[in-house]
């Protein structure tokens, strides 16, 4: 099972890649029709247009990123560099151990980082000024936290000396679990509590986009949950009291794709980093 895994990650067509990212965004559009979490009162096909925009930028990013993550991982595997090139590993610990490096470095800490820095803090505020969460909020990020996220992949890929399978397996699954957290839909409270001693869940991740701190800098994790168990940063709150947003912006300019775009650059917008 776990060479068929390794041997489909290691030659996956971009077709195949393109149907998992697609076909996730279906999937949990369908299911959170069905069992909301929060009963918006929202035009769904606007409000998915402006972070389909930011998707798409997403995606041309992470293209443009292919080659050097690429080059990274041949590197790394050359020259035996990186905690997994340390010692012979079983298929299976190299599996594990691997995705739970990539979603330390290129998921945990740059968005640890993003919400510690003030001008990188500018950039991400764009991801929590949706007003209403939902599977698309998912790759709503600014053109420039994209870049920062491959940057930190990269980063990932050569301290852990991942192969090329392990790579495209991480980035798979990190988007399709993205989706799964940001999606608008209700788990029963004993599942979604016992999914979140191992992976990010909706109700967990939820508390993330809550619009003011300390719950905003909280549970930041992407995968798995024992990053934010381990460093301190896991916050439970009821998801009925929560709200979407950011309390330094104005709710109705989520959906302004122009002003957005300037939050980096507008001197305006307060902080409070």
């Amino acid at each position: 099972m776990i060479d068929q895994i390794i041997d489909y990650f290691n030659t996956i067509p971009s077709l195949h890649r393109a149907l998992i990212l697609a076909g996730g965004i279906l999937f949990f559009w369908i299911v959170e029709g069905i069992v909301p979490l929060a009963n918006f009162k929202y035009n769904k096909y606007r409000h998915a247009g402006i972070n389909l925009f930011f998707t798409a930028t997403t995606i041309i990013i992470n293209f443009a990123f292919a080659l050097v993550i690429v080059k990274a991982s041949e590197w790394a595997i050359a020259n035996q560099f990186g905690l997994l090139q340390l010692t012979t590993l079983p298929s299976w610990a190299m599996l594990i151990g691997g995705l739970l490096l990539l979603d330390l470095v290129g998921a945990y800490f740059i968005h640890f980082i993003e919400h510690k820095i003030k001008w990188m803090w500018k950039f991400h505020m764009v991801h929590h000024a949706d007003t209403h969460v939902d599977t698309t909020t998912a790759n709503r990020h600014h053109p420039g936290e994209s870049v920062f996220r491959a940057v930190f992949t990269t980063i990932g890929v050569i301290i852990c000396g991942a192969p090329m399978w392990l790579v495209m397996l991480y980035q798979s699954l990190s988007a399709v679990l993205s989706q799964f957290n940001h999606a608008n839909m209700r788990l029963p409270l004993w599942l979604d509590n016992a999914i979140s001693w191992i992976i990010i869940s909706p109700n967990m991740h939820k508390v993330h986009h809550h619009y003011k701190q300390p719950q905003t800098d909280s549970n930041y994790g992407n995968i798995f949950s024992i990053w934010d168990r381990l460093f301190g940063t896991y916050n439970y709150t009821p998801v009925e009291s929560l709200r979407y947003g950011l309390d330094v912006l104005d709710d109705s300019t989520d959906e302004q794709l122009n002003y957005q775009l300037k939050i980096p650059f507008d001197n305006s917008i307060k902080t409070n980093y």
